[in-house]
C-alpha cells in the first residue's frame, strides 16, 4: 500500500471521528437546550455560528480572529471549565457546546484552518 491510500485511510478515520463528536454535541446541546430552555438554545445557535459572523466581522485567514474562532481548544476549555466550575449558568455551557459542533461538522466536511 503507498503512502497516499495509508494517508487517506487515515483521513477517513478523523473525518469520521469528527463526525460520531458532532452527531453528539449536537444531540447534548439539544438535550440541554430542552432542559434549560430557549436562553440556552440561543446560546448554542449564536455560538455555532460564530465562524460565520467572524467572517462577517471581516475575520479571514490567516488572521488571529479567524484562527481563534476555529481552534477547538478554546470552546472546549469552556466547557470543562464551566462543568468543574462554581458557575451555575447554562447558557454558557450550550454556547461552548455549540461552538465544539460547528468546529466538528467543519473538520467533518474537511474544512480545517487555513494556513
Amino acid at each position: 500500500m503507498t503512502s497516499e491510500g495509508v494517508q487517506s485511510g487515515k483521513g477517513w478515520v478523523r473525518k469520521a471521528g469528527w463526525g460520531a463528536l458532532a452527531l453528539f454535541l449536537i444531540a447534548f446541546a439539544g438535550f440541554e437546550s430542552v432542559k434549560y430552555g430557549l436562553t440556552t438554545t440561543g446560546a448554542a445557535l449564536v455560538f455555532f455560528a460564530l465562524p460565520d459572523l467572524a467572517r462577517l466581522a471581516g475575520a479571514r485567514p490567516p488572521g488571529l480572529l479567524y484562527q481563534s474562532v476555529h481552534r477547538v481548544w478554546i470552546p472546549l476549555a469552556v466547557v470543562v471549565l464551566y462543568s468543574l466550575g462554581p458557575v451555575v449558568w447554562p447558557p454558557l455551557f450550550t454556547a461552548g457546546l455549540g461552538w465544539l459542533t460547528r468546529i466538528a461538522i467543519d473538520r467533518t466536511l474537511g474544512r480545517g484552518l487555513a494556513a
